[in-house]
């Protein structure tokens, strides 16, 4: 991991420990009504855990628009500008902002940025699982385990409420309202689940994104088009035979892939083996109007898309 990430997270726990000051504009103060936090988050999906804790009470940015992979997004001045000026900054952290590092860098004041994930074990590849040059580094997509946006939920109400302790009741009541939304998701999830036979419960996916999601549920992940939490590395001839043995071996049906992915290497793969390509919502939302608009019912569509292609009439 980076200096600079490594330095995001301790300056994070520091921000949801301790709070941070109330900036002000011009003689405003958080408690005018008409004063909101300018807030930032990195991706969609914590933009909209932010939004169901603190509804209209901040003025939220977000950096990344929908339906874009959070690896490779490139960050504009207007970004950096926002960046700035936010009074809190909302990151994943473990290494997901890595393509956001020199925006990032435009925080002053490190007490700013909130590493929303602080508290969850990260699943690490061991030495020897896999090529070394991922060997200890850890797996960001912890919000594809509904028990870890519960503790997003929890990050954001402290950091939210140090910077605005008049909304306290307000975040409050809010966290603790979308927490059993969260409860009920992963219950669904469950049930949903058992409709899949035991032996089918094996997933292929584009990059190794659904590590926390298979641990959670009874999965497997038995492979993926790019051996890495990131897609920005590149997988060799030899991974790519490899991965096509692992298919035929189980007899995977289905090739998942992430809408903000390139499709076109799990395609051909797909092609090459005679399965099915089956687009999944996993990085990002889809946007306000899509089937994806909140995490919710971004779960949702995603569990269902798998129940559909593992599930053997």
């Amino acid at each position: 991991m980076s200096r600079i990430l490594a330095l995001l997270f301790g300056w994070a726990l520091l921000a949801v420990t301790a709070g941070c000051q109330a900036s002000t504009t011009g003689s405003g103060t958080l408690e005018d009504s008409a004063v909101r936090p300018r807030i930032v988050a990195t991706t969609s999906l914590i933009g909209d855990a932010l939004s169901q804790v603190a509804g209209d009470r901040i003025e939220l940015r977000v950096l990344l628009p929908a339906r874009v992979d959070p690896h490779s997004f490139q960050s504009s001045p207007q970004d950096a500008a926002a960046v700035a000026e936010a009074q809190l900054v909302f990151i994943n952290g473990f290494g997901l902002e890595e393509a956001l590092q020199g925006t990032l860098e435009s925080v002053a004041d490190p007490a700013r940025l909130v590493s929303i994930s602080e508290g969850i074990e990260p699943r690490k590849i061991a030495a020897g699982e896999r090529e070394p040059r991922e060997a200890g580094t850890a797996d960001p997509h912890v919000w594809l385990d509904p028990t870890n946006v519960m503790v997003w939920v929890e990050n954001a109400r402290a950091a939210l409420t140090g910077l605005d302790p008049g909304g306290a009741d307000h975040y409050a009541a809010n966290a603790a309202a979308y927490r059993a939304e969260l409860e009920e998701l992963d219950a669904w999830i469950r049930s949903e689940v058992e409709r899949i036979p035991a032996e089918n419960r094996e997933l292929v996916t584009d990059h190794d994104n659904l590590g926390y999601f298979a641990a959670r549920y009874g999965f497997t992940v038995v492979g993926t088009v790019i051996p890495a939490y990131s897609t920005l590395a590149q997988p060799s001839a030899q991974e790519i035979a490899e991965l096509e043995q692992t298919i035929a071996r189980y007899e995977v049906p289905a090739l998942f892939v992430g809408v903000a992915v390139n499709p076109v290497l799990s395609q051909r793969i797909a092609q090459d083996m005679g399965v099915d390509v089956v687009a999944l919502y996993t990085d990002s939302l889809s946007g306000p109007g899509g089937p994806a608009a909140t995490y919710l019912e971004m779960m949702r569509y995603t569990v269902g898309a798998m129940v559909e292609a593992l599930t053997i009439p």
